[in-house]
């Protein structure tokens, strides 16, 4: 298992290291917070195009699996507990309940798969890295469009919920896939 680009400053004092992980998943929390805040709302779906699938990737596969994970379930948390973290500063449970919920949930697994992956290597190269991008977004989708049916049936899901999607989640994978090798070479 290779380590991932986190694991390269983590101190070996277990008492550092508890720290220095606390603080890698409130640094993914807020970059995920952040990237929330760019909202563009679409009058065709409950669901705004934002840079958050892209962040819960990179927080995935930067930080690892299960700490990518954590951010995100920090995430959640924070939210629900009535900080401004979700899209376009929506707060509270509500966003947790609604029809976009899926996809707040999907952040969790998305970026355990994704780092899941980064951690077995698949972050050191374009192909490789771009395979796990799409890996952790169809992982964020499928909760995504499951939940998102429960209001509008799968074909309404598909057409509001994936498909306008696409196009621009490619994007974003192929800019991980761009900065993430990048970032490891650099490291050299």
């Amino acid at each position: 298992m290779s380590a991932t680009y986190a694991d390269l400053a983590r101190p070996t004092s277990r008492t550092l290291g508890l720290f220095y992980d606390l603080a890698l998943v409130a640094g993914g929390s807020l970059l995920v917070a952040l990237a929330a805040q760019i909202a563009v709302p679409l009058p065709f779906t409950p669901v705004p195009w934002t840079l958050q699938p892209l962040a819960v990737l990179l927080v995935g596969a930067l930080l690892g699996a299960r700490r990518g994970a954590a951010a995100l379930a920090a995430y959640l948390v924070e939210g629900a507990a009535g900080l401004p973290v979700f899209a376009g500063g929506a707060f509270g449970v509500a966003p947790l309940l609604g029809p976009t919920a899926g996809y707040l949930v999907g952040f969790v697994p998305a970026a355990f798969v994704t780092g899941f992956l980064a951690e077995r290597g698949w972050d050191r190269r374009f192909v490789t890295t771009w395979a796990a991008m799409a890996l952790g977004s169809a992982t964020l989708f499928a909760f995504g469009v499951a939940w998102l049916s429960r209001f509008v049936g799968w074909q309404g899901a598909l057409a509001a919920g994936l498909l306008p999607f696409v196009v621009g989640d490619v994007f974003k994978q192929l800019l991980a896939a761009v900065l993430l090798p990048s970032m490891w070479r650099l490291r050299r």
